[in-house]
């Protein structure tokens, strides 16, 4: 096969052959149907079906049918009650189905293509469990595949099938290690025309930077930096305090090359006044990721439960699945309840699931929505005594420094609270983070900490931030004006979009069902150099059409508001232009 090999989501004239050959597969050939006089096998979820079809030149070669959560219904519903598979009623499961070939190419690549491009798919809209129907007499194909049995057969026809599922993580890894020669040779040779990238990141996490790219990240180019619009990362929009500059400008020579006090005991004093706590109730880090792992590979094991909202911020499941091999559930928000965070429904999956971890982060990334302090202080009075709770606080200067939980974890051993000083004080690119635990728990974390572990020039500035409260006050409350001006200039661009502004410096649009993807519309603003954020790897609540956008100065805003505009009228010309439409990469996350 060469550069002729397509694949591409079906476009209206690729389902009339899907039917068509599925009437010839299921119907003549394997009798699972009854042959009927059109020819053609249509499917009560052809509306909910997303089809990818892998052809070549003019010919079409195969497809595989994937069905979304959020349509609400599976083929195996027709043959099984949720209470016989509880596993239909999971939020994140897509259902994988006749992946069906032509005879004449089933001995080559198209069937293991397909089934790679359908997991790269679902990866990309969130999903992490897949479910499908098995021949009975192939199981062990489908073994081999990393699809396991749930214990549960039907019948169809004259055929019997296999209830089968497996992680989406697990199903990659097995399919890209069994065909990585093949793959390796398909990735410069296939025309892959979706809207991701055709490998995932080395590291299996997503992260933002895709603007530091444009910019030039071996730095040689470093003047794009004016002309790119990095709306993907939450970054802060307005520089750090006079103080902050002036102290990096006194001798950067003299802190480049200067050992910082090794155990940052300078800034930890100045937090401890700052914040009104106790010295011996801090740890700091360089940037909340690095506190993040330092601690959960300290308090966690493969065997330990962790609970974690969802959507929420990515690096969290990352590090708890794919690091450390804990047993991960997501609560569930949902954007009909306005991604809030329900107490008592929160309380009750706590006190059910016998955690050894529960994650919130609030104001929460990526919806923007903030929990009361009081709120959360009755859950975590009411949750089990085993129950450790990290509150991740770096986006609270938005809401309001009184909301915070710091003085609850520097008494109360089950609360720990992170607190970023990257994208509250302007200071992301210097890497300072601190994190707030009674004092036992605080000095086991101090233990693990390599010294030198923040770099002077981020002490300097970390100190200096927090001295000048009133300046970053102003900022905060000047991104708020920022983020209404920029939501209602967005959602005049179209009546169909739904922008969503919630407290922190960040804000998300939602696509139309019938419009473009996340991902699409990500790509095409990239043409303009202006960057934003596809959130569909984060979760399937998001369908695979929401974008999150950081919000920038006025300039900024404007371009990003003239970039979107360009976008839609490119990407929303009439449903069969959609479907011709060249493909992008997706987006990543945001790190800090």
């Amino acid at each position: 096969m060469g550069r002729d090999l397509q694949l591409r989501v079906a476009t209206p004239e690729d389902l009339e052959w899907i039917h068509e050959l599925r009437h010839r597969v299921y119907a003549q050939e394997l009798g699972q149907h009854e042959p009927n006089p059109a020819g053609r096998l249509r499917d009560g979820l052809d509306g909910d079906n997303v089809y990818l079809v892998a052809a070549r030149g003019a010919a079409r070669i195969g497809f595989v049918s994937l069905t979304p959560p959020w349509s609400g219904r599976y083929a195996l519903d027709k043959y099984l009650t949720r209470d016989e598979l509880p596993l239909l009623s999971e939020s994140d499961l897509f259902e994988v189905r006749i992946l069906t070939v032509e005879p004449r190419w089933r001995a080559g690549a198209a069937a293991p293509l397909l089934m790679y491009a359908a997991l790269r798919w679902i990866a990309a809209r969130g999903g992490r469990r897949v479910v499908a129907m098995g021949r009975t007499e192939l199981l062990t194909m489908y073994l081999a595949t990393g699809l396991r049995p749930v214990g549960r057969t039907v019948r169809s026809g004259a055929l019997t099938f296999e209830v089968l599922t497996g992680s989406v993580a697990e199903l990659t890894k097995v399919t890209t290690d069994r065909y990585r020669a093949l793959l390796e040779r398909l990735r410069s040779a296939v025309d892959w025309q979706l809207d991701m990238p055709f490998a995932p990141r080395p590291d299996g996490c997503e992260h933002g930077g895709a603007s530091f790219t444009a910019i030039g990240t071996d730095f040689r180019t470093l003047h794009r930096r004016h002309q790119v619009v990095a709306a993907d990362v939450l970054d802060a929009w307005f520089p750090p305090a006079p103080g902050v500059r002036a102290v990096l400008a006194e001798d950067p020579a003299w802190a480049a090359r200067t050992s910082p006090p090794s155990g940052a005991e300078g800034l930890l004093a100045e937090i401890a006044a700052a914040r009104a706590l106790p010295a011996q109730t801090l740890a700091v880090g360089a940037g909340s990721s690095d506190l993040i792992y330092r601690a959960f590979g300290q308090w966690l094991t493969a065997g330990s439960r962790v609970l974690l909202t969802d959507p929420s911020y990515g690096e969290y499941a990352h590090v708890a699945e794919r690091v450390i091999g804990c047993r991960v559930d997501r609560f569930r928000l949902r954007r009909e309840d306005g991604w809030r965070m329900d107490p008592a429904r929160l309380s009750a999956a706590v006190e059910a699931g016998r955690y050894d971890l529960v994650v919130v982060v609030n104001p929460n990334n990526p919806t923007g929505r903030h929990a009361p302090a009081a709120e959360l202080r009755s859950l975590i009075a009411a949750a089990p005594g085993r129950t450790r709770w990290w509150i991740d606080e770096a986006y609270l200067g938005y809401a309001g420094l009184t909301e915070s939980l710091a003085g609850l974890a520097a008494t109360d051993p089950r609360v720990v609270v992170c607190s970023s000083l990257s994208k509250m004080y302007a200071l992301s690119g210097a890497r300072a983070a601190y994190l707030v635990a009674e004092p036992i728990t605080a000095a086991q974390l101090r233990r693990w900490t390599p010294p030198w572990q923040v770099s002077l020039p981020a002490q300097l500035a970390a100190v200096a931030a927090l001295r000048d409260p009133a300046y970053y006050s102003d900022c905060w409350l000047r991104t708020h004006a920022l983020r209404r001006e920029l939501a209602a200039a967005l959602a005049g661009l179209d009546e169909a979009v739904v922008v969503e502004e919630a407290v922190a410096n960040f804000l998300t649009v939602t696509l139309p069902p019938d419009g473009p993807s996340a991902a699409r519309l990500v790509d095409e603003c990239r043409r303009h150099d202006v960057y934003l954020r596809d959130l569909s790897p984060l979760s399937p609540e998001y369908q695979g059409r929401t974008v999150r956008i950081a919000v920038r100065d006025t300039a900024e805003n404007a371009r990003i508001v003239a970039a979107c505009q360009a976008a839609l009228q490119v990407l929303r010309p009439g449903p069969a232009s959609l479907a011709a439409m060249p493909p992008g990469a997706a987006a990543t996350g945001s790190a800090r």
